[in-house]
Parts: structure tokens; sequence; C-alpha cells
């Protein structure tokens, strides 16, 4: 049984802290330090502001990537990051100002992939910003209705991870096959990102990138190209919704679970492991209301941060666990001066070789693929279902246009399912005894 203001991170019976409405920021009872930690102050906004600038190169690719398969013009792409950037920022500045505590947002990347592994469904464009809004209105629902968190706490972590593992593992093969295609461009990306691993693992992705980008300008002056600047200007472009069962389910659904699954949850997770606890209600309310706000304009999902949220609540951010919360307005801050930048970074991944932008994003999902097979292939009891899963998502196929994330779980849960009922005897086996 749990207690009223804990949120169940799975089947495991693990507690992670959550809080209702209400109530104070449930910061724990810290010691003191001395006013010389007032000095501190410029350096929790620059630790938020490597938060933001980290969080945002090692994966803006994979946003660009995800919109883009699901049928955005490079126009609506720019669109969609110029507005998750914003909406995430103006959420972060909310639930740090008022909470007191380092509540770190940021956009889904697994659903980026998942968009980007699931590719166009029926109705288009307009189809998938409807599934975004309907992934908005889910989340809203988390934080008030309790049994709607509970029965996505509920799914076994080893079919959620596999899922989002094959929904990665085409994107993560992306860099293994561009070299065959632009090798000039990827491979120094490649080997940087390789030394930086070994030196800088954070900066590992970002630094492949800033190659990247050397290596498309050098590509567009020696092929004597033009960039387009007019596109480079900063702009929202709204798409009215439609809305199709085919991308309520294949897409809407999906694009939830995975966002609950590997990053509200862990998000909560790495901010209590700091000793906070995450005001679940207004968080998912944020968060929820983020994605509704930007999905017309392109937004896919916002959501906790999960990997970025350990460097604006950990110690190296402010000696004081009470004025952390800096660092996490300092990260909202930054991405609202990142944001006019997107459209000029559209342009340019429009002008890059082929590959190129694909690399950088396979690179910045290779660590969450590897947590994800991890997490996946964890308990022997339950390997098979989790392959079927795994195998189900990476196929990539589509069945009464449904994409495959969806069957690989409903696949998963069913040979979970048949295989707990042959290990514990099912009541006609009993019967017959």
């Amino acid at each position: 049984m749990t207690d009223e203001n804990s949120w169940p991170t799975g089947r495991s019976g693990d507690l992670v802290p959550g809080e209702r409405d209400g109530e104070t920021a449930g910061e724990p009872v810290w010691p003191r330090v001395g006013d010389g930690a007032r000095g501190h102050t410029a350096h929790a906004i620059g630790a938020g502001a490597v938060a933001a600038l980290v969080g945002f190169t090692s994966s803006f690719a994979v946003v660009l990537a995800g919109l883009t398969k699901m049928g955005a013009t490079p126009a609506q792409a720019a669109s969609g990051l110029t507005v998750v950037c914003i909406t995430q920022a103006v959420g972060m500045l909310l639930l740090a100002w008022r909470f007191r505590i380092p509540v770190t947002l940021a956009w889904s990347t697994p659903g980026a992939a998942l968009l980007a592994s699931t590719g166009a469904v029926a109705g288009g464009w307009a189809a998938a910003v409807g599934a975004f809004l309907v992934t908005g209105v889910l989340i809203v629902l988390t934080g008030f209705w309790d049994r709607l968190g509970r029965l996505i706490a509920a799914i076994p972590v080893e079919i959620a991870q596999a899922m989002l593992a094959g929904v990665l593992v085409p994107l993560c093969l992306a860099p293994v096959r561009s070299v065959t295609v632009s090798p000039a461009v990827v491979v120094p990306v490649l080997v940087v990102w390789l030394a930086l691993q070994r030196f800088a693992a954070c900066w590992a992705v970002p630094a492949a990138f800033a190659t990247a980008a050397v290596g498309v300008g050098i590509d567009i002056a020696v092929t004597h190209r033009r960039l387009d600047l007019a596109a480079m200007t900063p702009h929202v472009e709204l798409s009215a919704p439609h809305w199709t069962w085919q991308a309520v389910i294949g897409v809407a659904v999906p694009l939830y679970i995975v966002t609950m699954a590997a990053q509200n949850i862990p998000g909560t997770a790495v901010l209590s492991s700091f000793g906070y606890r995450v005001p679940w209600r207004a968080a998912m309310t944020t968060t929820g209301l983020g994605t509704l706000v930007g999905a017309t304009a392109g937004g896919h999902v916002v959501n906790l941060a999960a990997i970025s949220a350990a460097l604006t609540a950990a110690p190296a951010a402010h000696p004081d666990p009470r004025r952390r919360w800096i660092a996490a307005f300092g990260t909202g801050c930054t991405y609202l001066l990142i944001a006019p930048a997107a459209a000029a970074l559209v342009t340019l991944v429009a002008a890059a070789p082929r590959g190129a932008l694909e690399s950088v994003a396979g690179l910045a999902l290779l660590a969450t693929l590897a947590g994800a097979l991890t997490a996946a292939l964890g308990p022997a009891e339950h390997r098979t279902a989790a392959a079927v899963t795994f195998l189900v998502s990476a196929s990539a196929i589509t069945i009464a246009g449904i994409g495959a994330a969806f069957w690989a779980l409903a696949a998963g849960l069913l040979v979970r399912w048949v295989l707990a009922a042959r290990a514990t005897g099912t009541p006609a086996a009993a019967n017959s005894r």
C-alpha cells in the first residue's frame, strides 16, 4: 500500500516522493550554509546555462528528425523546435520560482525518437499535431487522476524499456551507415565523439555536433551553395490539428507511455536522489499544459528532465541545496535565449550532406539505447517477453495504420502474460491434477 503523497515508479514497489497541491515545496531540513554561499549564485546560473547548452546540443537533432519523419516541413520543424524551447523554459521558470527546488524540464528525446521511428501516419502532419494534443491531455490527467498514473506505472519496466530500445535501434545505426555515404563529414564526427567520451563524456555529443557543423560549413563553401537567409529568421508556424484513430493509438498513446516511463518517472527519481520531493501534480499540469500550448506550433512533448536534472540538482550547482533552484531558473533563461536560433539550425541541417544530422542524432541516443537494453534484459524470467517486444518495435511494421510501438507493447504484454500463466499454472491445469 502506497502513501498518498508518494509516486510508484514501477511494479517493484519502490517509491519516489511526490507532492500534492496545498503542500509546501518538500525539501528536507538542510544544514545551514554560511552567508558566503550567496557568492555562488553566479556559479549556479552558469551551471544552469551549461545544463541547457548540453541538453539542447545533445538532442535537438533527434527532435528535428522526429518532426521531419512525421511530415513536418523545414519551417514547421523549426517552429516546433522553437516553441518547445519556449514552453519548457517558461515551465521551468514557474516551477523553480514557485517551489524553490531545481525542477528542470526538457523535451522528450525518447519521444522524438519514437516519432522518427514511426514515421508519417494517416492524416499526415495535421494528425501528428492532433496526437501531440492528446498526449498533452493525458499528461495533465496524470497529475489529477492517480489511477491513470498508476496504470502507467504498472506497465512492466522491461516491456516499456524493450519497446524504447527497439525504437532507438534504427536511429543508432545511422552513424554506422552514414560512414559509407558521407565519410568526409561523418568520420571526424565519430572521432571527436569518441575522444570526448574518454575525457569529458557530457560534452561528447555537443562536440560531435560542432564538428558536424564545421563539416557542413566546409561542404557548403566547397560546393558554392548559398543558405536561405530568410528561412533563418525566427518564426512560429501554427498547424490545424486533425484527429485520426491511427494517430491517437499509434502515436499519442506510445508517446505518452515513453514520456512517462523514460522521462517523468526517472526525472522524479533523480531529484529524489538529491533529497528533493517533486510537486507531482504541479509538474504534470505544467508540462501537460506546455505540451498543449506548443502542439499546434509543432512542439511534441514537454516533460521532466532526467539526465540533465542532475546538473542542476547536484552539489556542484550550489553548495546550499536550498538555492539550487537558481540553477534550474538559469536553465530556463538560457533556453529562452536559445529558442530564436532554432530556425537557423534547421536551415543549416537542411544544407548538410546526407547522413550528417542522422549521425549526430544516433550518437546522442546511444547511451539511452544502452540503458534501455540493460533494463529490458535484466530479469531472466521476463527476457523472452522483452525480446519479443524489442523485435516487434525494431521491425517498424505498420498494421491497420498503427505503428510498431503500439504492437510491440501489445505483443510483449501478451507473451509475458502467457508465460506467467504457464509458470504459475492456469486454473484449468490446476483442476486437472
